[in-house]
């Protein structure tokens, strides 16, 4: 009687191994973990007068509140001022800034796993640009971010925190 043949050539599997899937090895690790849930909005689109000031400004000039929004986003990398004027150009030459602005949505939800809601990033671009600026402003400001400061000026103000929590130095005593 002949054994059966092995699966591969140069391999034992015993009863409490799993036979590899097809000839890979299953990948596994931090970068194959299952995908984070995603959450909804801290506001909805358009509650846009919980904040009668942002609500303003975007509707007077959106490109500077993206700005505030691109720099927070991008973590300082582009200054608000710059992001600014892009979009004021972009929208002066083809007056389609909004789907620049569609591209930091989609990096803001994919950073803090927001669901995309109600509808595509295009789309809530494309047909409510001022209110979904005004809910992107609101969700950094409901994470902590203070708009006004910008990255650098955040980051600041949080290593303010981290430093006043920092437990006090204790002098030795001096010993003859």
């Amino acid at each position: 009687m002949n054994p059966s043949p092995k699966p591969y050539a140069n391999e034992q599997f015993s009863e409490a191994q799993p036979a590899p899937y097809g000839n890979r090895p299953i990948a596994t690790g931090p970068q194959y973990a299952a995908p984070q849930a995603l959450v909804p909005w801290s506001t909805g689109l358009f509650d846009c007068c919980s904040d009668k000031r942002n609500c303003c400004l975007t509707c007077c000039c959106p490109c500077v509140t993206f700005g505030q929004i691109a720099e927070i986003v991008d973590e300082g990398t582009i200054s608000g001022t710059a992001s600014t004027f892009v979009y004021a150009v972009i929208n002066g030459t083809t007056g389609h800034a909004c789907l620049y602005a569609c591209l930091y949505r989609q990096k803001m939800r994919s950073k803090y796993s927001l669901e995309e809601s109600p509808c595509d990033d295009w789309c809530v671009h494309c047909f409510c640009e001022s209110c979904s600026l005004c809910q992107e402003y609101r969700e950094l400001q409901n994470r902590g971010y203070d708009m006004a400061m910008g990255w650098q000026g955040n980051l600041q103000r949080n290593q303010g925190v981290a430093m006043t929590l920092t437990p006090p130095t204790i002098e030795p005593v001096m010993k003859r």
